[in-house]
């Protein structure tokens, strides 16, 4: 059995949501996940920028390396029916503290603070509010791969359409969703695979 093949995702934790109105009196959801990682924030700070490490646990292919402020990178979103891309322009990179750019038109912010030997990661992230759920698992089960893939036992990127049909993808998003006090009811049919 591979390391993949062994993988369960832990419980729903380190995320909560923020509500706000925008400019024109719309509501705006913000989601939050912070995840501790057992790696130096210059680690993580690679594996946010490199093209090469995004490849192998984020949810998107970059074109360019999202290290330096004002590069502009062609974000594509992996797993999409058709493919999606977006371009954005990097307007914060203060390595290996802070990272913010855009993703489909979405705001992206990242904090990195060096915590007990590694680093706490904060993203957030505006996520309209019938997919916040599932942007949070999707994202936590990034972040397991992420965390996996820097201690040197990766496990391959799991996102999109593939992660939807992961048994464990079902139960974040239905924990998730209960923790937002959010309905689910368009959820994806239940995987067959192990949850």
């Amino acid at each position: 059995m591979t390391d993949r093949e062994q993988y369960t995702p832990g419980p729903a934790s380190g995320a909560q949501v923020r509500k706000e109105r925008g400019q024109n009196g719309e509501q705006k959801w913000t989601l939050i996940l912070v995840r501790e990682l057992r790696h130096s924030p210059e680690k993580v700070w690679q594996a946010l920028t490199d093209p090469a490490h995004l490849r192998e646990w984020a949810p998107f292919d970059a074109d360019g390396n999202l290290g330096k402020v004002g590069t502009t990178v062609k974000l594509t979103t992996v797993g999409a029916p058709t493919p999606r891309v977006t371009e954005t322009t990097v307007t914060r990179a203060d390595a290996p503290n802070a990272l913010e750019y855009k993703w489909g038109g979405f705001d992206m912010r990242w904090e990195l603070e060096a915590f007990g030997g590694g680093t706490r990661l904060t993203l957030w992230t505006n996520i309209g509010h019938r997919f916040i759920a599932m942007g949070a698992a999707g994202w936590h089960i990034c972040f397991d791969v992420l965390d996996r893939l820097l201690s040197g036992t990766p496990i391959g990127r799991l996102v999109g359409p593939e992660a939807i049909k992961f048994g464990g993808w079902q139960r974040l998003h239905a924990e998730y969703a209960k923790q937002f006090g959010i309905e689910t009811p368009n959820s994806p049919p239940q995987a067959d695979q192990k949850s």
